[in-house]
């Protein structure tokens, strides 16, 4: 897909819309070779690098379009000297620029180049071996339904470890297992608790990825399932999930042996309890079926426990 530069005059516009502040941007190091391509893609200086988010109070812009970084994470010290790609919305249009990350007497500093671009998301096809719908009805008698896919990195069906959450996030994580183990003790919803492993992941990850459009509708991210409950994430404020409310939940699963290629599971669920990070930028709904055919239910036991439904 051709990447659009921006005008001249919407270039002004928006390097005093970051000179003005209040814009948090994202910083990603990238190949120098790649730093003047037109491929879309970034290609990280390594795989154990992620985009690093700044908030808006740790930059400063000046009228001659140079970023200055104050106190900057530890993790971005490191990028003194690479070339990055910075990342930031304007008017829920996502931009981007690449740069070197320069030191100087006053700090890390990045200077704006001439081109600044627009985002183009390219979609790629994925294929899941399973998903899911949610769906409920409307006061006014419509069924709405949100799909749900799963998390990329999650590995479903299969007993969560701590080892999958970032080292880094770890502190944070270990806060918010315990705060949740310690509320499970005293209302009795969490079953035997091994998702909440994969909550406290969800919670503690960054939304990092700048996209084409702000604020657009994804489907939710499945984080866990088993015989007796789905767990659905999502970094949408919008959290569709409510007590007291019974929604209808239809699975998907591609058979890998056998005759028949897939299965569908039909069953009802109810929201057990909404978990959020801190920053409200983050809930999780674990959600306990409430009505499943017990064929079904011992067929998704023996997926997730490879061992069968006793």
């Amino acid at each position: 897909m051709e990447t659009k530069d921006l005008t001249g005059i919407e270039r002004q516009l928006v390097l005093q819309y970051l000179i003005d502040g209040n814009v948090p941007v994202t910083v990603t190091p990238i190949e120098k070779n790649h730093a003047v391509s037109e491929d879309e893609k970034i290609k990280p200086v390594s795989s154990a690098v992620f985009p690093v988010a700044l908030k808006a109070e740790q930059i400063t812009v000046s009228d001659k379009g140079i970023i200055l970084l104050k106190n900057p994470p530890q993790s971005v010290l490191g990028f003194a000297g690479k070339y990055v790609r910075v990342e930031f919305y304007f008017n829920s249009v996502g931009l981007f620029f690449t740069t070197e990350m320069r030191s100087s007497k006053y700090g890390l500093a990045l200077v704006i180049p001439e081109a600044i671009r627009r985002i183009q998301d390219v979609e790629a096809k994925q294929e899941y071996d399973f998903f899911a719908s949610v769906f409920y009805s409307c006061s006014n008698k419509a069924v709405v339904n949100f799909d749900c896919v799963p998390c990329n990195g999650y590995e479903l069906f299969a007993r969560p470890v701590w080892s999958a959450i970032r080292f880094e996030e770890q502190q944070e994580a270990k806060k918010y297992l315990e705060q949740f183990v310690a509320e499970a003790k005293k209302e009795k919803n969490a079953g035997n608790g091994l998702q909440l492993i994969s909550i406290c992941r969800y919670l503690t990850e960054k939304t990092t990825k700048i996209e084409q459009l702000e604020g657009r509708v994804k489907p939710l991210a499945i984080l866990y399932v088993d015989h007796e409950r789905i767990v659905l994430g999502s970094d949408n404020i919008h959290f569709p999930f409510a007590a007291g409310t019974e929604y209808a939940l239809k699975m998907s699963f591609s058979l890998k042996t056998g005759p028949v290629v897939s299965r569908e599971v039909i069953a009802t669920c109810a929201l057990a309890k909404i978990y959020r990070s801190n920053d409200g930028t983050r809930a999780c709904a674990d959600c306990v079926y409430t009505s499943m055919q017990e064929e079904d239910r011992r067929f998704i036991y023996e997926k997730a426990t490879k061992q069968l439904f006793v």
